[in-house]
């Protein structure tokens, strides 16, 4: 047999060679982190592994072992929650996930790729060179992951809770017996050139139209994703009540919608032909008990615009256009409103919230208050 040229394996020496080089330096890295045992300032920090788990000598990053060591603005900054949060969702992943390790990799890295994939809208390719994976392995670890959130959903779906008489609450005071709110958003997608048309929104963009059903602490009730941009929102709301499974509003109890449904049973729109948004009042009072009826009304419904925009700013995925399949973003918003309801329930508002929050949303509005983050996120 012809021996190989020898410019190709003096090639191939080198490159065995700077691989090992590599590995080696990574495991000496790992070593000294290891043994330099810095305190940090959170307590509820897990402590660091003193051995290596089986595989360390695997070509890896040291994105986690940073993530351990750095303080909560640059885990915000990466993953989009704080560290204690973070390490809680690895923990819930571990025992009611059905998330476990593999040879090569722990769950808390497959949890972190995950949420920077989302959290920064990257390709794969970055995803590479961060964690330092191949594609094949990005690509797997990260649907593995959606998996894993999808199979939570009966844990991290929030329950509606109706407002009771005795509500001493500005906004839902008026609204007895009410569930929350009801409304829908759209989410850029890349489609095929045939496809175009059915994704085409009102104002010319390719996109999905979501539906989004929240309670009155900012949290997800139910969610509904992969319908075409240009289906009315109505026709999606029809679409959630007619499933099996789907959508179901209790007897006597109802949401706040906006003029785009139906003033039915289960649904209380505002007055039409009335001022209505909260931008539109200013300094100028009701005049009328149907005005007064729609600022009431503008108040409470407005939690749900609050929800999609803390959801569009903390995820990065869902406010710009993705790189993956209209299906796949519909499987991916509906994992980030689960991971919302999961950073909700951990206490504690973040730089994502403080922005949507009142009174700053009263006063500007939930488009407008995206200006005051600052410049990393």
């Amino acid at each position: 047999m012809a021996r190989r040229p020898s410019h190709q394996r003096r090639r191939k020496v080198v490159y065995t060679v700077c691989l090992w080089y590599q590995i080696l330096m990574q495991y000496a890295v790992h070593i000294m982190n290891c043994c330099t045992n810095e305190h940090t300032d959170d307590e509820d920090d897990e402590p660091i592994p003193r051995t290596l788990p089986y595989g360390a000598l695997v070509y890896r990053s040291g994105f986690i072992v940073n993530t351990r060591r750095t303080n909560d603005v640059n885990c915000l900054s990466m993953l989009r929650m704080r560290r204690r949060i973070f390490w809680n969702l690895v923990d819930l992943f571990k025992s009611e996930g059905g998330l476990s390790r593999t040879t090569n990799m722990e769950v808390d890295e497959m949890v972190a790729m995950f949420l920077f994939t989302i959290g920064h809208n990257t390709k794969n390719r970055t995803c590479q060179v961060l964690f330092h994976r191949s594609a094949e392995t990005v690509s797997r670890t990260i649907k593995k992951v959606l998996l894993s959130i999808l199979n939570l959903q009966a844990l991290l779906i929030a329950q509606p809770v109706p407002v009771p008489e005795n509500c001493d609450n500005h906004k839902w005071k008026y609204f007895k017996d009410c569930l929350g709110a009801i409304d829908g958003t759209y989410v850029s997608v890349r489609t095929t050139t045939a496809s175009q048309a059915r994704y085409r929104n009102r104002k010319g963009v390719t996109t999905i139209n979501i539906l989004g059903v929240c309670n009155q602490n900012l949290q997800f009730v139910h969610c509904l994703a992969g319908w075409e941009g240009s289906a009315h929102d109505s026709r999606v709301l029809r679409d959630a009540l007619s499933r099996p499974n789907g959508f179901r509003v209790p007897t006597g109890k109802y949401y706040l919608c906006d003029a785009g449904y139906t003033n039915a049973r289960g649904f209380l729109a505002p007055y039409r032909g009335q001022r209505y948004h909260l931008q539109e009042w200013g300094v100028n009072r009701p005049r009328t008990a149907e005005e007064y009826f729609n600022m009431k009304h503008s108040k409470a419904r407005n939690v749900i615009e609050c929800a999609f925009g803390i959801l569009k700013i903390r995820w990065a995925m869902l406010r710009d256009t993705s790189w993956y399949s209209p299906r796949m973003v519909g499987l991916f918003f509906t994992a980030c409103c689960l991971l919302h309801n999961f950073i909700r329930t951990q206490g504690g508002a973040d730089i994502f919230e403080m922005a949507y929050i009142p009174p700053l949303v009263e006063e500007q509005g939930a488009v407008e208050a995206i200006d005051e983050l600052p410049s990393y996120v």
